[in-house]
């Protein structure tokens, strides 16, 4: 059974926010900063799939204007 890339990124984004949100919490002082590169890779990866997800949508809006119009 072959896993798909982006199920996973979908799972574990938001668990990647998850955990840099209990860690700022919950450490100290003066280690809550290891837990700030996690919690931004979560957020980007997020981010970058709802940009990419929206330039797909509009590219394939484009194609069907355009077979549209051919006909």
């Amino acid at each position: 059974m072959k896993i798909n890339k982006r199920f996973i990124l979908s799972i574990v984004a938001p668990f990647m926010i998850l955990i840099s949100a209990i860690g700022l919490i919950f450490r100290d002082k003066n280690k809550k900063i290891f837990y700030l590169p996690i919690g931004l890779m979560g957020v980007s990866i997020i981010l970058e799939k709802n940009v990419k997800r929206r330039l797909d949508r509009a590219d394939i809006l484009k194609k069907i204007k355009s077979y549209q119009k051919a006909k």
